[in-house]
């Protein structure tokens, strides 16, 4: 029997290098095509092949931030999918699998970890039977789940033969088409989304692209027989004409060359490579006016040349910018406290993941908010921005270049894996939404200028009423200047003169009272849903899930309002103290140990939080493990203050 339903969540899973990811990025765009809104998260393991990936897809007719954890069509490569996900599949839910995998037993898996076998042996602790793919199939069959046997080898067999090229029968990948096209099938999506989704995935590979839509095109016809009247009625939004499809370790990139940015180094690194790799794989830019620039990419041979590269490059007037993950920023340490004395205009895009150490380096965490503000050593100003999603990611990077150049102070662009490895749909970019202000850069020195200066002499680092000096690139004539890790005066030159050391620590310091009072109440906090005296405050890639489950309560008659802070440091306290001032119950939500963001709460404003809600697994915030949470707080269900989150797979 049909289901009418609003939204469903989606997850495949098959071994690493299996096709996975090509097969989630095609089910989202057809589902896009379709005109439904759309959620993705991709989770694998740091190897290059062979353990276990999955991508979760929720489908909506309105608009998703987060995944959820409880899933409602499970399309399985392998036998570990089965053993890892089946008992999340809904009441009601669907399992897709390979019918020759049904005698496949837990013992027989050496890819699974000890305690994922521990959690799957405890399902059945009244039997000491072999634990089988039948046997997790009818423990999910017990709660409604209906279960298809899908013959994937011997379709791709047929398929083959049908088509005159046995060849293809040994092609396994392909499999992964056939797959996500017997589940797209479930949700009575037209052939044609399926096609043009498959033919952009393989763009550049037009007989590829051919020859899946073919097999696509079988496995369709198949599925249609399998299901009969047996799918999900969803029906997508019409008018899709201003929405896009986009992924998260593009929108930021995307937003550096919107920025003008022409100068990115990097250092390999999980998840902040995928940024530069895009940049790499886009260098060549048409802007709006039709001519066409570039931005050139340096692949360092570490961290410790990437951000001295990319300062070299901002010393030059270029908006440069790095790109690193927790590990990596550690190694810049040095160098940003030298871009901090000399007033460098630097922007570093902090992917985090789970530390310390390597840590989980595939996986998600928001731990570097406390040391991303006090990274090197002595006091120097710097900016500490946060993003919230993808949409956020591409504004929020043209803003950070600006902050950079207005205020000249590095400004670390705190994003995460939680963003990079996502996919949604959202509005269109419209770069026109923000202008580029370079501040006070001068490109040219004469007498027109009333800078005062000696002969050939620039007084890069003048002291004045307003803490930010005119900067000039490097080799402008008549701006000679220099810059040194030491202190110096206002010519570049060292010095150890203590009035000066004053007067210079003043002048830089008193730059992040300048941001306080330039910046925008916007770009510093946004508040979302109307005024109320049970409030959420959070940072970063939360935001999704938040506003999802908010969206749940406010369905419960629970009304929250949700603050997102974004400037990190200098912390925004007085506009914080202000909206927090009628707040009955304050629930501060994070993916990290310690609450970082309470600790930045309670030093500021003197404000401590009711409740710390977080979660440090390294998997994402589902939207509907925070709707409980949060839900037991308010039902006073929970006599606890810190709640930890520990759903994920």
């Amino acid at each position: 029997m049909n289901q009418k339903v609003e939204e469903i969540s989606w997850v495949i899973g098959g071994a690493q290098g299996s096709g996975v990811d090509s097969a989630a990025n095609i089910f989202s765009r057809a589902c896009a095509e379709a005109g439904f809104y759309v959620f993705g998260k991709r989770e694998y393991y740091s190897n290059i092949k062979g353990e276990h990936s999955y991508f979760t897809v929720r489908v909506s007719n309105k608009q998703v931030r987060s995944h959820k954890e409880q899933i409602d069509i499970l399309v399985s490569f392998d036998a570990e999918t089965i053993f890892l996900h089946a008992d999340k599949v809904s009441s009601n839910g669907v399992i897709i699998f390979n019918s020759e995998l049904i005698n496949k037993s837990l013992d027989e898996l050496p890819t699974i970890d000890d305690e994922a076998r521990k959690r799957i042996t405890r399902l059945f602790d009244d039997s000491d039977d072999v634990i089988t793919v039948k046997k997790m199939l009818e423990k999910a069959e017990q709660k409604s789940v209906r279960c298809y046997n899908v013959p994937y080898f011997q379709l791709l067999k047929n398929f083959s033969e049908k088509i005159g090229n046995p060849a293809l029968s040994k092609l396994a990948r392909m499999i992964n088409v056939i797959a996500l096209s017997i589940s797209l099938a479930m949700l009575n999506l037209e052939q044609k989304t399926i096609s043009k989704a498959i033919t952009y995935t393989f763009r550049t590979k037009p007989q590829v692209a051919e020859i899946n839509i073919a097999a696509a095109e079988y496995a369709y016809n198949y599925a249609q027989q399998l299901f009969k009247n047996d799918s999900f009625l969803i029906h997508g939004n019409n008018d899709i004409s201003d929405i896009i499809l986009v992924q998260g370790s593009q929108s930021s990139a995307m937003g550096k060359i919107a920025a003008g940015c022409r100068f990115q180094t990097y250092y390999p690194i999980t998840p902040a490579s995928e940024d530069s790799e895009f940049l790499e794989a886009n260098q060549i830019i048409e802007q709006l006016s039709g001519e066409k620039g570039s931005i050139l990419v340096m692949q360092t041979e570490d961290e410790i040349a990437a951000i001295t590269m990319a300062i070299g490059g901002a010393l030059t007037g270029v908006r440069a910018s790095t790109a690193t993950s927790g590990p990596g920023f550690s190694l810049m340490a040095e160098a940003l406290g030298w871009a901090g004395i000399n007033e460098v205009p630097l922007v570093i895009s902090l992917y985090q993941r789970a530390g310390p150490s390597t840590g989980l380096p595939t996986r998600h965490e928001q731990g570097d908010l406390l040391f991303s503000i006090s990274a090197g050593h002595g006091e120097f100003p710097r900016i500490v921005f946060a993003s919230g999603d993808i949409e956020e990611s591409f504004y929020d990077t043209i803003t950070v270049f600006n902050l950079a150049e207005i205020f000249q102070v590095p400004v670390i662009h705190l994003l995460d894996k939680a963003i990079s490895s996502s996919i949604i749909t959202c509005k269109k970019f419209d770069p026109n939404k923000t202008k580029i202000n370079r501040g006070s850069l001068i490109e040219k020195i004469d007498n027109s200028l009333d800078l005062q200066l000696p002969s050939s002499h620039f007084k890069r680092f003048e002291l004045k009423d307003n803490p930010v000096s005119f900067r000039t690139p490097i080799g402008t004539e008549n701006g000679i200047f220099w810059n040194t890790g030491d202190e110096h005066n206002e010519k570049g030159h060292i010095t150890e003169d203590p009035d000066m050391r004053i007067k210079m620590m003043n002048k830089r310091m008193s730059k992040l009272e300048l941001v306080l009072d330039e910046i925008t109440d916007d770009e510093k906090i946004r508040t979302y849903y109307e005024s109320s005296e049970i409030i959420i405050t959070s940072w970063g890639s939360t935001k999704g899930a938040i506003l999802d489950s908010i969206d749940l309560l406010r369905n419960d008659g629970i009304n929250i309002q949700f603050i997102q802070i974004k400037l990190l440091n200098p912390f925004p306290k007085v506009l914080l103290d202000n909206l927090l001032s009628n707040a009955r119950i304050i629930i501060n939500v994070e993916m990290n140990y310690s609450s970082q963001l309470a600790r930045l709460i309670k030093q500021n404003t003197n404000k401590e939080v009711d409740y710390e809600i977080v979660k440090y697994n390294g998997r994402p915030i589902a939207s509907d493990e925070l709707y409980y949470a949060i839900k037991n707080i308010l039902n006073k269900n929970i006599n606890k203050r810190r709640v930890v989150l520990d759903h994920g797979t």
